[in-house]
């Protein structure tokens, strides 16, 4: 039993990660979490950390491939969202030799309820991270590497300059390595989405997270019609354009149907990603139901139905896990129209 205080309909974390997670929340309209305490025993104010079903099973890191990988991210002073969202997959991916590289830092100027990135001020971008990034690239020999970044709203162009270099470096230290590039929504300003446009990675990946309705909980500082605007314009301008969606964190089978749609017609993305919201901590959002594999199997159905070219759907699934097989997966689907 862990005493904290039951989340108010606008107060996601029992304690602040850096910021103040409600301060764009606070309007007429909410999202309830107050239903949500996971322990529902009468007069319980604790908030419990549920068990997982038997279907969410993740690979304990060990191996010769998975030690390598990390002491080469250690040696060139590389973050990976893998370490720092404390993602399940990160003994099978670092296994295979495949990591997702996080430029700009390690602390995020945001706050979402989901994340498990480190919220505050962060610290001067380091210049140099570009030739590095495109180091380790190089040294690992992968055919296609991950890359994705905290946000960075305290700089003037979001880190599209530094995103756009290390776009480069890598297809010139790594010409035969396909780069994917996993942004934030960069406050939607259409000149520094170009930026990083014009360095042409061969994949441009925004998530949207989660339904239109559950946005001001779970990113406060993001709407979801600004992330389908960054991804019409990514489409718009030619490149292969990808989001990811996570479930169970307290939409509905419908929202998420709806949404499918609504993207599909909107946007014109291609990759998708659908996979189970896992609570980071109890000072995160609480899980609202475990969607089953069956379920996961429907989502992907539709998806195809609608006419998205990859589906990636599962328990496990994250934005960039098995992301070099849905490279694959892309290219046998036929040459992009």
């Amino acid at each position: 039993m862990y005493p904290v205080t039951k989340p108010s309909p606008t107060s996601r974390h029992p304690r602040p990660l850096g910021g103040d997670t409600a301060r764009k929340t606070r309007s007429s309209v909410f999202v309830d979490l107050s239903g949500r305490v996971l322990n529902n025993e009468e007069g319980s104010n604790s908030l419990l950390m549920q068990r997982k079903p038997p279907w969410i099973r993740a690979q304990i890191p060990n191996g010769e491939k998975y030690v390598a990988m990390r002491k080469n991210m250690e040696e060139h002073g590389l973050h990976t969202v893998c370490q720092e969202a404390s993602c399940p997959n990160i003994g099978d991916c670092w296994t295979r030799g495949t990591a997702t590289i996080m430029i700009l830092g390690d602390i995020c100027t945001r706050s979402c309820g989901f994340c498990n990135v480190r919220t505050g001020k962060p610290s001067s971008p380091d210049y140099d991270e570009p030739v590095n990034v495109g180091k380790s690239v190089a040294l690992m020999g992968l055919r296609h590497i991950v890359i994705t970044c905290v946000d960075r709203d305290d700089l003037p162009d979001g880190g599209a300059a530094l995103w756009a270099e290390t776009i480069r470096e890598v297809h010139r230290t790594a010409p035969d390595t396909s780069v994917e590039a996993l942004i934030g929504d960069l406050q939607g300003d259409p000149a520094d989405l170009a930026t990083i446009i014009e360095a042409k990675p061969e994949i441009l990946s925004h998530n949207l997270e989660t339904v239109p309705r559950m946005h001001r909980a779970v990113r406060p500082q993001a709407t979801y019609d600004r992330s389908i605007d960054v991804l019409k314009r990514i489409s718009d301008a030619g490149l292969v354009c990808k989001t990811g969606i996570m479930v169970g964190i307290g939409e509905t089978d419908e929202e998420i149907l709806t949404m499918l749609a609504d993207i599909r017609q909107k946007t014109g993305t291609e990759i998708i990603t659908i996979g189970q919201y896992l609570q980071p901590s109890r000072n995160h959002l609480p899980i609202d139901r475990w969607v089953h594999p069956d379920q996961f199997a429907l989502y992907k159905a539709q998806g195809l139905k609608l006419g998205f070219r990859v589906v990636e759907s599962g328990p496990l699934v994250r934005s960039s896990y098995h992301a070099e097989e849905q490279v694959r997966a892309y290219e046998q689907s036929g040459d992009k129209s």
